[in-house]
């Protein structure tokens, strides 16, 4: 099953089809010789672990506060998909690109995307489903207004059609 991301009426975008220019906000990761596996390249876990840092950097840019369990506000990850594309090594520079591509009344998503720092080669990419969630009470709450006005800039398409803006093949 291949995740389709569907940005207004017409245009559909594979996951594995980004490109840089899809992202607005970037973080530069340097590899260390521990992310390798024992066949020689990034483990797939550890890219989950670049983009995990890299949104809490955007998290930390757009001003949000709600990355400790403590927060009144925060986030959980309620699901994941991820396409592997490309092989890389220790040691390499990466950009991981994000980009929040839904705000619904509880959740929102953004996508992400790894690439050798500088090129077009996109070595990674993934769709984070992200529940606003208080720890303090184990309960669901509103996407903090915070994320909603920080977001509506980076997603003009979503300003009027947020709706249905996920959409499963089977291509």
């Amino acid at each position: 099953m291949n995740l389709r991301i569907k940005y207004g009426k017409d245009y559909n975008m594979k996951l594995n089809s980004l490109k840089r220019t899809d992202f607005n906000f970037w973080t530069k990761i340097n590899t260390r010789w521990r992310d390798m596996d024992a066949l020689g390249h990034i483990n797939h876990t550890t890219y989950l672990s670049y983009m995990e840092s890299a949104r809490v950097d955007l998290y930390m840019d757009l001003g949000y506060s709600g990355i400790r369990k403590e927060m009144d506000e925060s986030t959980i990850l309620a699901s994941m998909e991820v396409s592997y594309l490309k092989q890389a090594s220790h040691p390499s520079t990466l950009d991981v690109g994000h980009r929040i591509s839904r705000v619904g009344k509880k959740s929102f998503d953004t996508l992400a995307g790894i690439f050798f720092h500088g090129k077009d080669q996109m070595i990674c990419s993934a769709i984070f489903h992200l529940v606003s969630f208080n720890y303090g009470t184990n309960q669901t709450i509103l996407v903090p207004d915070i994320i909603r006005k920080n977001c509506i800039p980076f997603n003009d398409y979503y300003a009027t059609n947020y709706k249905d803006m996920m959409q499963k093949d089977s291509t």
